[in-house]
């Protein structure tokens, strides 16, 4: 079977626009109205499960600590982020998400859940095999350019 790149292309394009403008929108129609889609995504990185290091979410996201120090200087003054220091080392600060920040980082995670379903209905297991190996693919080709 021949790959139709440009329609691949076309398809990734719009599909990573349309992402970015659906969770604008969203995040616009909803009580967190007060958050820009980078603070959303820096909550996301944070996560519900393990306290991570400034320079740890810095890491993930692709960003200067000076960028980062300004996203979470929001989100602290918003309500969504708390730092923690370490008990054992006081240099050591770690970020964790208030309970609003917890409840925003579950109901961004329903829209990636639903995003993910939608795409895996109706393909049987070697089709959505197939969709798992060409992301993995996409993911690692562009984590080589970073």
């Amino acid at each position: 079977m021949e790959v139709n790149f440009s329609k691949v292309n076309e398809y990734l394009v719009k599909i990573f626009n349309d992402v970015l403008i659906v969770e604008e929108r969203e995040l616009r129609k909803s009580r967190f109205n007060d958050l820009t889609i980078k603070e959303m995504h820096t909550i996301d990185c944070i996560g519900l499960n393990r306290m991570k290091t400034s320079s740890e979410v810095a890491k993930e996201l692709s960003i200067t600590m000076g960028t980062l120090t300004v996203s979470v200087n929001n989100l602290v003054k918003k309500g969504y982020v708390e730092r923690i220091r370490s008990e054992s080392d006081r240099r050591v600060v770690r970020l964790h998400l208030t309970k609003q920040g917890k409840l925003l980082y579950r109901l961004h995670d329903r829209f990636h859940r639903e995003m993910v379903k939608n795409i895996m209905d109706g393909l049987d297991e070697v089709e959505q095999g197939a969709i798992t190996k060409g992301l993995e693919n996409l993911h690692q080709f562009l984590g080589e350019l970073k």
